[in-house]
């Protein structure tokens, strides 16, 4: 994997970490972080597009900061009707191509429906939209939807805000086996450690809101999410040793070890 630009459609980013903007304590909290992630992309939903109302308005404090793309996820679509209308007005609003496509129709476990997402991505990758699924872990439908133009795949780690960590390890080994597109880990990730885990998989960037809006300390979370995805994306371009159940010494016998040497 190269430590390089990592492209989505016609956009590049040299961050590998994306940043939630939820569950932050304030706004100043979240700005702060997001600059000490280094990140150029953030999700934003679209019901915090409110302009007539500033305390509930994120888009605003984030068109100020230099360099940041937004993207206008659809959460709270419960189909692919709800989520193409609220692509489209996160589009108008916004002007970003960008969408993160989230449904999740069971508000108890908030897991994607599989069925939709992919309804609703073929629509949207038809009208133009740079669309990033989140999605399953599930190798099947990754083809599917890299099939119908996504410019990402999207899989969960474990359940959103969970904090359960890369519970889906063995099948996000499938999708980037197969996978022609950037994977990113998108939920359920709790410490920096299984951020650099997933970038040693070969994933090409991580999602991150909750461990870090909920932290202790936000900004140093975000700065410690930063410095492990870098680490992590690094390690996988070197290159990781192959692993075996046997011991393999690491200074093997020479010739002046061996008996009769002078």
């Amino acid at each position: 994997m190269s430590t390089d630009e990592i492209h989505f459609g016609k956009l590049a980013f040299r961050s590998r970490l994306i940043l939630g903007t939820g569950k932050f304590s304030s706004t100043d909290v979240m700005l702060n972080a997001i600059k000490a992630s280094g990140t150029e992309l953030v999700t934003v939903a679209l019901k915090r597009f409110n302009r007539n109302r500033a305390t509930d308005d994120l888009y605003a404090p984030l068109a100020e900061l230099a360099g940041l793309t937004i993207m206008p996820n659809t959460s709270g679509a419960r189909d692919a009707t709800e989520a193409v209308r609220a692509a489209h007005l996160g589009r108008e609003l916004s002007g970003s191509p960008i969408v993160k496509l989230e449904i999740h129709p069971n508000p108890h476990h908030l897991m994607p429906d599989p069925i939709e997402t992919l309804e609703a991505a073929r629509q949207l990758a038809a009208d133009g939209f740079i669309v990033m699924p989140y999605m399953p872990a599930d190798p099947v439908l990754a083809k599917r939807l890299e099939d119908v133009g996504c410019a990402s795949l999207m899989p969960l780690g474990s359940a959103i805000g969970s904090g359960g960590g890369i519970a889906t390890r063995d099948m996000l080994r499938l999708i980037l086996r197969e996978s022609h597109l950037p994977v990113i880990v998108d939920a359920g990730l709790r410490a920096p450690s299984e951020a650099g885990a997933a970038m040693e998989m070969g994933c090409a960037a991580v999602l991150v809101n909750s461990a870090i809006a909920t932290a202790g300390d936000p900004v140093g979370m975000a700065t410690a999410f930063a410095d492990v995805v870098a680490a992590g994306c690094r390690a996988r371009a070197a290159g990781l040793m192959t692993s075996g159940e046997s011991a393999v010494p690491t200074s093997p016998l020479t010739s002046f070890l061996s008996s009769g040497a002078p």
